[in-house]
């Protein structure tokens, strides 16, 4: 392909030859010799930008002269997805302001709805598709619709809604459909250009092109969301089409678009290629996604959680509860364990180490460093294979006695406590094996207000250390005072669920 020189630089325009003019006077306006050194100045300024662009020949390079030979080549890979399903007569298809834009037009049938979406071909051998889970969710019957109108019929060999990535395979009786390969998402940085191609509105092969504006997006749709955002123009009917690097590989699923119209305004999501390659390979191998399993149940660090633990700064996710029979108990995790590494890779969040765990192996052992009583140990789990848990309240087994619900103040948290009494966890409820003591009030405009504890909330530690009486809570805040810290940490029972809380000391 023949490079277009970019006119914007020094090298590639007619720059008249300045040093004559700047040799002679130019008037005998008294502002003359400001001119001068102004264009001093100019000229420097941008003889110094032809010198980084040589330096840094991709500064200079602009936009691709052309997108007709990348888009000749892929199209013939990327198919339309055709799908039915039987619906109510009066039930309608809610407006959602976050838009999945597989669902294009209804079919006028009063019990059939026809799903319009995209997908592409990954084995043109074996004749396996890629597309949306919300594109054929449901279906009864679905199609597919290549470039040259030749329609199949497929089968959904399995799907994952956690991820929106679907599988098809159609029988092509030996014939041989042309395919397109995976890329590496993870190499794809911000501000390289993409290309889109999908079925928008029902129209058939449409080539967008555009930049990633943004990664690592959370759109809220799902526990992995990780998009691509791109500027790429995508509409409805393109759900389940591929979004191309420049070598021709899919780096991304184009899923979703941000609009309040429906209509494309430049900003459009897509599944990285790296977690969607592993959901479908699995899907190919097993029939379903196999997810690694932890055993655990986490939380964000907040800046006073990592001040209360000694942490540089707020990084990593926060075990508040260690299940039972899970890996992570066989391996020795402890609540109040913060999760820095998994595998190797740094965790920044309780959404990265979520994903860093559904992507590992089931049944391999890894390695995960935690921050545990001011420093790194690394624990070697076993994996399990991730399962619904069943977070029903926990049983009753009977309260040991702690005597009168005598109340105590502590003034340097904006709290009161009360030792835990069958009565009181009969008023509130409270349904602990642990013992503990319970917030018995709360100071109005204290910190432990603004973290939204609560009366009848249950303090199982302070400081990583279990209580059991007021006393206890006593002893461990003033120890936590007198080593300066501004902070402590709560583990605190709340219904059936544990959490951690960092309150700071008054002032």
């Amino acid at each position: 392909m023949t490079h277009l020189r970019n006119p914007n630089t020094l090298r590639d325009r007619q720059v008249p030859d300045q040093s004559q003019a700047v040799a002679e006077p130019l008037s005998h306006d008294p502002n003359t010799a400001i001119r001068l050194r102004f264009l001093n100045m100019m000229l420097a300024a941008t003889l110094g930008l032809a010198m980084l662009l040589a330096a840094h020949p991709s500064f200079a390079r602009g936009a691709p002269e052309s997108f007709a030979d990348l888009a000749e080549k892929l199209l013939p890979a990327v198919v339309n997805i055709s799908s039915e399903q039987e619906v109510k007569r009066d039930g309608p298809f809610p407006e959602q302001f976050m838009e999945r834009f597989g669902r294009g037009g209804e079919n006028q049938s009063p019990r059939k709805a026809q799903s319009l979406g995209s997908g592409f071909v990954i084995d043109g051998t074996k004749g396996i598709v890629i597309t949306n889970n919300h594109v054929i969710e449901g279906a009864d019957s679905v199609k597919v619709i290549l470039q040259d109108d030749h329609e199949y019929v497929a089968e959904i060999v399995g799907s994952d809604p956690s991820t929106d990535v679907a599988v098809l395979k159609i029988d092509l009786d030996g014939k041989t459909l042309p395919e397109v390969p995976w890329g590496d998402s993870d190499t794809m940085r911000v501000g390289d250009w993409v290309v889109a191609i999908g079925n928008p509105l029902g129209l058939g092969g449409t080539v967008t092109a555009g930049i990633i504006s943004a990664r690592g997006r959370n759109i809220q749709s799902g526990p992995y969301d990780d998009y691509i955002q791109t500027d790429a123009s995508i509409n409805r009917g393109n759900s389940g089409g591929p979004l191309f690097n420049m070598d021709g590989q899919v780096i991304g699923i184009n899923t979703a678009i941000f609009s309040q119209t429906g209509g494309s305004i430049g900003i459009g999501f897509s599944i990285p290629s790296n977690q969607a390659m592993n959901v479908a390979d699995q899907i190919l191998k097993y029939g379903s996604t196999r997810r690694g399993w932890l055993g655990v149940s986490i939380q964000e660090v907040t800046k006073d959680i990592a001040d209360s633990l000694n942490l540089e700064e707020p990084h990593g996710a926060l075990i508040s509860t260690v299940h039972d029979g899970g890996p992570a108990l066989a391996a020795g995790f402890k609540a109040g364990d913060v999760v820095v590494k998994f595998g190797g890779k740094k965790v920044d969040d309780t959404r990265e180490l979520l994903r860093l765990v559904a992507n590992a192996p089931v049944d391999e052992e890894v390695d995960v460093e935690v921050w545990r009583d001011g420093k790194t140990i690394t624990l070697s789990p076993i994996l399990g294979q991730r399962e619904k848990i069943d977070l029903a309240a926990l049983s009753d087994n009977g309260m040991p006695e702690k005597g009168a619900g005598t109340i105590s103040k502590l003034d340097s948290l904006g709290l009161e406590i009360a030792g835990l009494t069958d009565e009181i966890a009969q008023e509130y409820g409270i349904q602990s094996t642990e013992g503990g003591v319970v917030i018995a009030g709360v100071a109005s405009g204290s910190d432990a207000e603004e973290k939204d504890l609560r009366v009848g909330d249950v303090v199982l530690e302070v400081n990583q250390n279990a209580v059991s009486t007021p006393k206890d809570v006593e002893t461990e805040v003033q120890s936590a005072l007198d080593s300066g810290r501004s902070s402590v940490l709560l583990k605190v029972l709340r219904g059936d669920r544990k959490i951690f809380v960092a309150v700071r000391f008054a002032r």
